[in-house]
């Protein structure tokens, strides 16, 4: 399926010309048009800027290579734009032509919505979330979530088949400490809520932590008895605490089913609000995405023996390391006492994606800190070869590996968001209050006589609110580069105007009050001739056949805020066109209807892009 896009092929046309021009492949980089959108619609849609850069390497004048260039694309752009116009010292003005806007139009109102399926037959794996058991979420379990959740559903959108991995932290000596705490209290494990196994974990930390630095000090200082005794007892209990659990964890490792059976209800307790959360959220997270620590504990040692038989690995101080050339800091996979690592994990992991799952893309969706950690694991599996991937029809390619790194969410004073106590604020607690926001705000907007919404029962108006307030939080933080820190600020993300998620939920919903208020069904309009004479016209035109193109983009850059831009450039341009448009009075009727037709795609397109983030539409605002 082509491209509904009618700039695709003015750029392969001009991409041709200036490849024959300067001796060059197509594809090279040095062939791009660059096109950009026109700053001044009077001079066209689109101006392709290649001229200046072009000119300076070849030595020729850049009107004259302009010029040379575009006489030489004409044929080829002639279906598609008007005549080029050379401006200034060498940009090209582009017009598309009526009849192409319109002919891009009908090829996008189909059921696609003219998105190629660029990833058929293709799978791609997802690490998103990555909670740990017996831990609330937290404000940073945010955007490892979203982010993941909005990036798998693009490139299911394209085709792929997507295998989201929600990597629990649900295994070793912390998990051990909480289980054999609980068990030695006793706890009632059948009635556990979250809330007591945090307070266990932190629990089972301190105990386990002796200030044996401090009881080192005090012997030093020449401390009193009393002081002595009061460090040693706790060094001592602290040492205890720590054996205890240890021996529990040989037994949960050895299979015990009572411990396994214990252990299992600890992971029960917390994705009991891990998929509270993801529904509030809308959030993609279904229960066959589990796979945490323990998954892997069958594929650490085989991992591990594959580095030291390819000879990889070696030994120093009695670990094991992974060293790269010109590059000082090793990757350490096995402690000097056997003992495996975090990075021990996600090599077993990302061999088991590529070479089980068979996916040609592994994308971690984790904070800007672990940076160093993904650049040292991904390399490593580079070199032992475990990207090499087979594909479903026979042939073989090397897997992509990619780190979407995010940064942290700020409160106003630019620090990390806590709560007025100075405590991490959990995720169910931001999401509450975003809820709540969001329904003040509809209720609100409700209670003012002109509103659309004004006497709705309170429960429709909570639902719209709680709708409001989730895409609110969610487009905030999808709409910047996920990998800068961003200021937590409800008042302006619940904001019905602005590049915001509710000013984007309301466009949809305004769509949908103009096409009921017409009365016409959809079949009135579905053949209607699309308008494409009015500049307000041409610019919503352009924005939504940019739809293929930017959820592709999307996926290609896994970056959710080219989806956002995209998604803010259509609803500002139906804006714009139905402040200056009229639709229901619109004279003739041909010309009412094409504009129903073409609110239509435009409510499809945001809804579609929503959908992709995620983000629930109300059909009524």
């Amino acid at each position: 399926m082509a491209s509904t896009d009618p700039v695709e092929p003015i750029t392969t046309a001009l991409r041709a010309a200036i490849a024959r021009a300067i001796g060059c492949e197509p594809s090279d980089q040095r062939a791009d048009p660059v096109i950009r959108p026109s700053a001044n619609p009077k001079f066209g849609d689109f101006q392709a800027n290649f001229a200046m850069a072009l000119a300076k390497q070849s030595g020729s004048k850049p009107r004259d290579l302009a010029v040379a260039i575009a006489e030489a694309a004409a044929p080829g752009c002639e279906p598609f734009a008007e005549p080029f116009e050379v401006a200034g010292p060498g940009f090209i003005n582009i017009r598309l032509k009526p009849e192409a806007l319109r002919r891009a139009l009908v090829a996008m109102d189909s059921p696609d919505l003219g998105v190629q399926p660029l990833g058929a037959g293709r799978t791609v794996a997802v690490d998103l979330c990555g909670v740990n058991v017996a831990k609330q979420m937290h404000v940073g379990h945010l955007r490892a979530t979203i982010i993941g959740d909005t990036i798998a559903r693009i490139h299911e959108r394209l085709g792929w088949t997507t295998c989201r991995q929600n990597h629990l932290g649900d295994w070793g000596l912390p998990i051990a400490m909480v289980l054999d705490r609980l068990r030695n209290e006793p706890a009632n494990l059948d009635a556990l809520t979250l809330d007591d196994l945090n307070r266990a974990y932190r629990a089972a930390q301190h105990e386990g932590r002796g200030d044996g630095a401090g009881l080192a000090a005090a012997r030093a200082a020449g401390s009193g008895p009393h002081r002595l005794a009061e460090l040693e007892l706790q060094c001592e209990d602290a040492a205890a605490a720590l054996e205890s659990a240890k021996r529990t964890l040989v037994k949960l490792q050895a299979g015990d089913l009572e411990l396994v059976r214990d252990w299992q209800k600890l992971i029960d307790v917390t994705m009991r609000e891990v998929y509270e959360s993801a529904r509030t959220l809308g959030v993609h997270l279904p229960p066959e995405s589990e796979r945490g620590e323990s998954f892997f504990r069958d594929k650490l040692q085989p991992a591990i023996q594959a580095f030291v038989d390819s000879k990889i690995a070696e030994r120093d101080q009695g670990a094991l390391v992974v060293r790269f050339p010109g590059r000082e800091r090793p990757l350490l996979i096995q402690k000097s006492d056997g003992a495996a690592l975090y990075a021990t994990t996600d090599l077993a992991a990302l061999r088991y994606r590529i070479q089980d799952l068979g996916a040609e893309k592994v994308i971690y969706c984790v904070d800007a800190r672990q940076r160093d950690h993904f650049i040292d694991v991904f390399d490593a599996v580079e070199m032992i070869g475990w990207t090499r991937v087979a594909r479903r029809d026979g042939t073989t390619t090397e897997a992509e590996l990619v780190h979407v790194p995010f940064g942290s969410v700020l409160g106003a004073d630019r620090k990390p968001l806590k709560t007025r106590s100075g405590e991490n604020f959990t995720l169910k607690a931001l999401l509450d209050e975003a809820c709540a926001r969001g329904r003040r705000e509809v209720h609100a907007r409700a209670a003012e006589a002109t509103s659309p919404t004004h006497g709705w029962p309170a429960a429709e108006l909570d639902a719209i609110g709680d709708a409001v307030g989730i895409a609110a939080v969610k487009y905030a933080d999808l709409s910047a580069d996920v990998t800068r820190d961003y200021i937590f600020d409800l008042d302006r993300m619940v904001a019905f105007d602005g590049d915001t998620g509710p000013y984007l939920q309301y466009a949809v919903a305004r769509i949908a009050s103009i096409i009921q208020r017409s009365g016409a069904a959809g079949t009135s309009f579905a053949q209607a001739p699309f308008p494409a004479d009015a500049p307000e016209e041409r610019a919503l035109a352009l924005a939504l056949l940019r739809h293929g193109t930017a959820i592709a983009q999307a996926a290609d850059e896994d970056a959710p805020s080219r989806l956002c831009q995209h998604l803010s450039a259509v609803a500002v341009a139906f804006n714009g066109f139905y402040q200056a448009c009229p639709v229901l009075k619109a004279e003739p009727e041909s010309l009412r209807l094409g504009r129903l037709r073409l609110c239509h795609l435009t409510q499809r397109a945001l809804t579609d892009g929503l959908g992709l983030l995620g983000i629930a539409v109300p059909q009524r605002m």
